[in-house]
């Protein structure tokens, strides 16, 4: 048998650009040792620059592509990211439930870093009743918290408020992430019914952030997927998703991506690599 990896199905959109979507997740699953699989939902034309063009597939196929996965590979984690419209989520909620108790990070993506909407305001509702509930992990920054919870979503307190609001709402842990509150110190805080966990440390003044959500996201997924308690999970993708940031390769005019390889390019010079 092969070594145990940890077996991710990506649920997301396409980036053409490489920075966000299931591009990044595959990168962040593989780079910290896990085996990425996908079903799209939608295939975009982006780069750094912004978003373009939106096709989004049918929820028939992304069902599909997940059945075959769930069938032969195996999953031991999800990772659902852009959904788009209130029949994907209907479709994604199905995959979940026929999968059993499979531990599910639910990114509420509804924004692109550039400002293209990438969920439909009439999703948002979808979002809450069938994609809160199943999540052993909601990810939301500040915009994407206040949109579910109708709060004013401002400070570190408020993001508090907020995630009890989703536990409430029916989610396992929140990750109420501290990015777009504004301050010299991010302070992310990982929520559950028996209390409450803090990540914080220096801003880092970059344009180079495109995929962050994405990135964060996958990399908590791939923890779970091997074994690792949600706190200790948390806790690596926290540090891996930093250390992407200040090793932002720099492509691109406008908000570039992350450097997903940093720990290869490291291993590579240890070992004599070029």
């Amino acid at each position: 048998m092969p070594e145990f990896l940890g077996r991710v199905l990506i649920i997301a959109g396409s980036d053409s650009g490489g920075g966000a979507g299931v591009q990044a997740d595959i990168k962040t699953v593989t780079a910290l040792g896990g085996y990425a699989a996908t079903a799209i939902t939608a295939i975009t034309v982006q780069n750094t620059l912004g978003v373009s063009a939106i096709h989004p597939l049918p929820p028939a196929l992304v069902e599909a592509q997940a059945r075959a996965v769930l069938d032969d590979i195996g999953v031991d984690a999800f990772k659902i990211g852009m959904l788009g419209d209130a029949a994907m989520c209907e479709a994604v909620a199905r995959i979940l439930d026929t999968a059993g108790a499979i531990p599910a990070v639910v990114d509420p993506v509804m924004i692109a870093k550039g400002g293209a909407a990438l969920l439909e305001e009439g999703a948002v509702q979808a979002v809450r009743e069938l994609m809160v509930p199943r999540a052993w992990l909601l990810t939301p920054n500040a915009p994407e918290a206040a949109t579910l919870t109708g709060l004013t979503v401002e400070t570190t307190d408020d993001l508090r408020r907020a995630g009890e609001a989703l536990l409430a709402m029916g989610a396992r842990a929140v990750l109420m992430k501290g990015g777009h509150v504004a301050g010299d110190t991010v302070v992310d805080v990982l929520m559950t019914a028996a209390g409450e966990t803090t990540f914080e440390g220096p801003r880092i003044e970059t344009r180079h952030t495109h995929g962050t959500g994405c990135t964060l996201a996958s990399a908590c997924a791939v923890g779970l997927a091997q074994g690792l308690p949600l706190e200790q999970a948390v806790a690596r993708a926290w540090g891996y998703t930093g250390e992407a940031i200040r090793h932002a390769p720099g492509f691109g005019a406008g908000h570039g991506p992350l450097g997903h390889g940093w720990a290869l390019k490291r291993t590579l010079r240890r070992d004599g690599g070029s």
